[in-house]
Order: structure tokens, then sequence, then C-alpha cells
């Protein structure tokens, strides 16, 4: 595979993407190429491998099966360009850090390891703070903020690494109304500067109106393209109506896997066929 050039590749591309935990399949067999400079939101059903797409695109899960690209190169040479903002829920807020702790972790990759965080840093860290509307709570403890609040620290977080792409695990969960509209501001702003931004989203309701593209999911890839393109009855009840079926169709191709790769060890090759 030959990877393309930075300007002409994707933002984020995945090829024949299948995750798994315990040999189920939670992804299965997605192609995705997302351009540069869009604003895309990630919907589907509880359990329909969301936030594991974010996460296998940060390498943060094994991959079962393809291949993983950010603006042409692996993600293990491009993490510099790509800030990931997490589910609120799976952050320990209980760490003794303060805001501004948790926004300069956001630098640590500009600088080398032998090297302390500087006063060049430090503004940055305040500018992000400021552009969430958090710079007044920076010596605040990260225990002591509201739910809204911790999710704009992270957000600034995200802001301060300065990256090309951001990845955010349902960055509207459990906030507030001017919260989100703020949040929202501050996606479009980012889109207008050039960055691509892909939002888990779980809201049908303003989906339609926050993104450029939608990704509809269920396990596998319903739809991907301009959200006036997709967003469509049709195939909204792919994408939650079908889930029995995709659950199923699934489970008998990965049950076939399973016996042909038997059938390969018993006529003596010890190569087992790839799911």
């Amino acid at each position: 595979m030959n990877a393309l050039s930075t300007s002409d590749a994707p933002a984020m591309e995945v090829h024949d993407l299948t995750v798994s935990y315990h040999r189920r399949p939670v992804l299965w067999n997605v192609d995705l190429a997302v351009p540069a400079g869009t604003l895309v939101g990630i919907v589907g059903p509880n359990g329909a491998g969301k936030s594991t797409l974010i996460k296998a695109v940060m390498g943060l899960l094994p991959l079962s099966s393809g291949w993983v690209q950010v603006f042409g190169s692996p993600i293990d040479t491009m993490r510099k360009k790509v800030a990931y903002v997490p589910q609120r829920e799976s952050v320990d807020w209980t760490f003794p850090v303060t805001a501004m702790d948790v926004v300069l972790m956001g630098r640590f990759g500009h600088v080398r390891w032998w090297q302390r965080i500087g006063r060049h840093d430090r503004e940055i860290a305040r500018e992000s703070l400021a552009k969430v509307g958090m710079l007044g709570f920076a010596d605040r403890q990260i225990s002591n903020l509201s739910g809204g609040q911790q999710q704009r620290v992270f957000l600034a977080r995200a802001l301060a690494q300065q990256s090309d792409l951001y990845l955010m695990d349902e960055p509207f969960a459990g906030v507030d109304a001017a919260t989100e509209s703020a949040i929202m501001t501050l996606l479009q702003e980012l889109r207008t500067a050039g960055k691509t931004v892909l939002v888990v989203h779980h809201d049908l309701q303003t989906a339609e109106q926050y993104f450029d593209m939608l990704i509809l999911l269920n396990m596998r890839l319903v739809a991907f393209g301009p959200t006036a393109e997709v967003f469509t009855p049709t195939l909204l009840q792919q994408t939650y109506g079908g889930r029995l079926t995709i659950l199923s169709e699934v489970a008998d191709a990965v049950a076939r896997a399973e016996r042909g790769e038997k059938e390969t060890l018993r006529n003596g090759i010890t190569t087992p066929e790839k799911l």
C-alpha cells in the first residue's frame, strides 16, 4: 500500500477495518475516507461501534483486519496532528490536578522528553481555556468543576494540541444548552480554520443541522456522505432498525470463517484463514 502525500490524502481513511472484542466483531469491514476541512458526525444506535471507530483510529484498540491512515500515513507517525476528546464518563475526575494542568497535557507532544513546559506552552494553554470560557477556572481543581465545565476543559486540552484532526467522543453528553451551543461554535470555528472534526453524536434531532457530513454506523458502515444526502428515512431505518439483521449476518460470517479455519487446520495447513 502506497501512502498518499499529505496534501492529497484524506484527513482520515480506514480500509477493511474490523475490530473484535473476545473474537466478537464490534466493527465489521468498514471502508471510509473523510475529506479534510469537514465537520462530521458519527451516529448510530448504542453498541453500533461509534466509540470503537474513534479508538481504533487513535490506535487504542487492536485491529482484527484492515488499516488506518491519517493524512496518508499511519497514526503512529502522525500523532501530533490528531487530538482526542474521550467520553467524560471514562475519565477519573478525582485525580488531583487543576484545569490548567489538564490543558497543559495537550502540550506534551510539542516538547522534548528532557524539556519542561515553557512560557509559550502556558500562553497557548491560557488561550485555549479562554476560547472555551474557562480561563477564570484555570487554578480550580478539576474535581470541583461541573460536568459541562469539565467537558470544556477537555476541549481546551485538545485545542492546546494545535492538531489538524480532532476526534471527539460524545462531547455534548451531559452538558447544558449553553455549553452545547459554545461547543458547537468552537467546532464550527475549527472547521473554518481548515481543521477536520469527527464527533460521536447521539441526538438525531440536532445531527442534521450540526454536521456537514454524517457517518451512519451499525457495526458496518450503512452510509457516509453529505448530511442532506444520507439523513433520509430509509438510511436511518437501516441504521437504527436493522440491528438484529446485521448482528445475525455478522455472527453467521464469523461462524463460517471459524469453520473454514478448522477445516484448513485438519488439512495440515498451519496458516488459518483471516477472519
